[in-house]
């Protein structure tokens, strides 16, 4: 058993989706791991991880416009708001989603379905470096 870990940075233009599926399918080739696991982690509570749809960029733009209908910014009873109106909703549209994914890898690649991608899903409105951890573990 081998295992293999890296982190690269992805800088955002602010509240949206941004595919990393590329960055992360690197770390496994580097890894040189053929058959095992990869562990994709955000190192940030204000911004999560999503396996979603890569082919039709309309799907991520309903996806923005359901998270904002459910979690809006501005909402009067936030107490966690020094950071401003989108601190606290950001909160918890992290904690909505999610901070990690484990997808197989399978012949050195990781296995994805055909319209699946690995998106970073930033929850601030200002632009932001997010931290992402990769680690494959496999033969």
């Amino acid at each position: 058993m081998a295992a293999h870990a890296d982190s690269f940075s992805i800088p955002t233009r602010g509240k949206g989706t941004y595919e990393i599926t590329e960055h992360c399918q690197q770390i496994i080739r580097s890894s040189q791991i053929r058959t095992g696991t990869a562990t994709v982690f955000v190192q940030h509570t204000s911004a999560s991880l999503v396996i979603y749809e890569n082919a039709d960029p309309s799907a991520r733009t309903d996806l923005h416009s359901f998270f904002d209908h459910l979690v809006p910014e501005e909402t009067p009873y936030f107490v966690h708001t020094h950071e401003g109106p989108d601190d606290m909703p950001s909160h918890l549209r992290m904690a909505l989603t999610r901070t990690s994914e484990v997808i197989p890898v399978v012949n050195g690649r990781l296995a994805l379905g055909t319209w699946q991608g690995i998106f970073l899903f930033e929850h601030r409105r200002a632009p932001h470096t997010r931290s992402i951890v990769v680690s494959v573990v496999g033969e």
